[in-house]
């Protein structure tokens, strides 16, 4: 995260959330295979591909630069997932499953990775038109894009988490969209979902105990996860 020229209270700040020098280059590496498996997989993103073809690619690359998938035994209800890839197609906003689908010309595929290295995490999402799509989604992607650009620009230093949330939403909803509101960002590090949440959305009164509005510090590793809807968030 940024640094601004804010000056920061003392009220409303988690500073174990800040990371050293050395944790966020080992984050920083995690991130970097990340990044370099959701671009490996662009190519592959065709007609006809079944989605567990893209979770094997995806795997097989992050086992080569010496790292593990995240996602695959994460346990959540007793349950460990057994994918690396959470793979979710139109209307399908997060945490679809790898399978015998084919993907189809016109449709929209979402790919979200995470990678463990060295005892830290990455995490990040990444949305790809399967061929040729129509102006809807094409715009739904820009607007997301931008979403997370604004998310970015307002994660410095002193702001809070709110400026975040309130930046991502604003602009979604002049643009017609909407924002999730049941899944959220969160940090990241030695965990692969470390507080604070980040809401795409400033939260309602009744709300706020859940996603606390927590002061921003330089040297905080945050998920910024923009997930945006066509139409009502409902």
């Amino acid at each position: 995260m940024r640094k601004s020229d804010k000056k920061v209270q003392p009220s409303n700040v988690n500073f174990s959330l800040v990371k050293t020098a050395e944790e966020i280059k080992l984050i920083e590496r995690a991130c970097r295979i990340v990044a370099e498996t959701l671009g490996l997989l662009e190519k592959y993103v065709k007609p006809g591909v079944e989605t567990i073809e893209l979770d094997k690619i995806a795997e097989d690359y992050i086992l080569s630069h010496d790292a593990l998938p995240a996602f695959k035994g994460y346990r959540v209800e007793n349950k460990e997932y057994p994918f690396t890839l959470c793979i979710s197609i139109d209307d399908e906003v997060v945490h679809g499953l790898p399978g015998n689908r084919k993907l189809k010309e016109g449709e929209i595929v979402s790919l979200d990775c995470g990678v463990r290295k060295e005892g830290y995490y990455g995490d990040s999402a990444v949305t790809y038109p399967v061929g040729q799509i129509n102006e809807e989604k094409e715009r739904l992607l820009k607007i997301t894009q931008r979403a997370l650009e604004l998310g970015i620009e307002a994660a410095i230093d002193g702001n809070k988490v709110y400026d975040i949330s309130r930046a991502i939403q604003t602009f979604v909803e002049a643009n017609g969209f909407s924002v999730n509101r049941e899944l959220v960002g969160h940090g990241i590090g030695k965990r692969l979902h470390e507080e604070p949440p980040i809401p795409n959305f400033v939260p309602p009164l009744l709300a706020r105990r859940q996603y606390p509005n927590l002061k921003l510090l330089e040297n905080m590793t945050l998920a910024i996860e923009p997930m945006v809807n066509a139409g009502e968030y409902k």
